[in-house]
């Protein structure tokens, strides 16, 4: 078999790591040149240093840009404006993919798509993780109302002066849709949300949601 037969014969997966590479084609007197080989004809894609997925027409399935996400910086979690136009809350399809981490900020461009992460403390990070799941794939995602806490909080544009400032930043600068977020406040996750992230910015951002799904429902 060639390469590439080989490579899809013995990795099971879409997207792989430098090792798997390397298990498969060790039994080649120089696998980094028929790497190179295959770099040079897409039929693999180099993400990033370590990271590859095969080209298009070698794929069992289309490739989840959302797990690549988890795959090129990590810990990560995607969050921030893909994930709230993942939930529907704002109306633009998000071009890049945005995350939060612990450690650095960082941006990707890479063949197959933009990656940004957000820093986050460790504190903030590890609160209000899901697991998304397809057919094939899952990743990893923050909840909505955490999603949306995390815009919040890494916006150092947005300066709020009360709770009641936050009509403006939802409506108008985000464009966040009101049924939307109406369909996502829910009392018990407010409350574990405030028990968990104690700023004040975060606090009037929860007050807000509670006064504002209060008079929708009366």
């Amino acid at each position: 078999m060639i390469p590439i037969e080989i490579l899809r014969t013995g990795i099971e997966r879409d997207i792989f790591d430098y090792t798997q590479l390397m298990d498969v084609l060790k039994a080649y007197k120089k696998p980094r040149d028929a790497v190179t080989k295959l770099l040079k004809e897409s039929k693999i894609i180099r993400i990033r240093k370590g990271l590859y997925c095969f080209g298009a027409i070698w794929r069992r399935h289309p490739l989840s840009i959302e797990l690549l996400a988890n795959l090129v910086y990590g810990p990560s979690i995607i969050s921030l404006d893909y994930a709230l136009s993942y939930y529907g809350f704002i109306p633009e399809q998000v071009k890049t993919i945005t995350s939060v981490v612990p450690g650095r900020r960082r941006f990707y461009d890479t063949p197959v798509g933009n990656f940004s992460y957000n820093h986050l403390s460790l504190h903030f990070f590890s609160f209000g993780i899901t697991l998304e799941k397809t057919n094939q794939n899952q990743w990893l995602i923050m909840q909505p109302i955490k999603a949306l806490a995390d815009k919040v909080w890494t916006d150092k544009r947005f300066k709020p002066s009360s709770p009641a400032s936050f009509a403006d930043y939802f409506f108008q600068d985000l464009r966040v849709d009101e049924a939307v977020l109406l369909s996502f406040i829910d009392e018990s996750v407010l409350m574990e949300t405030e028990q968990h992230l104690s700023s004040r910015k975060i606090k009037w951002m929860l007050e807000f949601l509670a006064k504002y799904k209060s008079q929708q429902d009366e």
